[in-house]
């Protein structure tokens, strides 16, 4: 009786460790990217890449992302510089070349819609490794006087 209740003690827990192997990762949008979670670790875009290595598939449309997200931190970096420059040379009372300020400001807005896109990308992504189907996603855009319905896959 003892082996048999300690055979079964093992297979429940072989199961239960078997389940917790490949967890799902969940991505919460944030102002200025995502933050991701893995049960209640906080994971960075580099670990979260790590752990979709083995799923090709995701792997990539990750990469991608990743991509976006690099490309969307120094266009951010670059055009905070640019702004931060022109209002360092007025507080200091030169005279500032607003023009700088004025391409950094494109740069930045440049940063958000990479940022945008990144999100995108990595949602896509997660989906795939979490097993979960691309749903149907309707959104109505505005433009001038008119709106349209997009429906993506």
């Amino acid at each position: 009786m003892k082996k048999i209740f300690l055979l079964l003690l093992l297979a429940g827990s072989g199961c239960y460790l078997n389940a917790q192997s490949h967890s799902e990762i969940k991505m919460y949008k944030t102002f200025g990217g995502a933050r991701f979670e893995m049960d209640t670790l906080v994971l960075s875009p580099k670990q979260v890449l790590q752990i979709l290595k083995p799923e090709t598939l995701a792997y990539e449309k990750f990469k991608r992302a990743k991509a976006n997200y690099d490309a969307a931190g120094v266009l951010g970096f670059v055009g905070g510089a640019l702004i931060g420059f022109p209002i360092g040379t007025a507080l200091g009372g030169g005279n500032p070349e607003w023009g700088l300020a004025a391409g950094g400001g494109v740069l930045i807005l440049g940063a958000f819609s990479l940022t945008r896109v990144f999100r995108s990308h990595a949602y896509e992504a997660l989906e795939l490794y979490n097993g979960k189907t691309a749903r149907i996603q309707p959104q109505f855009q505005f433009y001038g006087t008119g709106a349209r319905l997009v429906v993506r896959f």
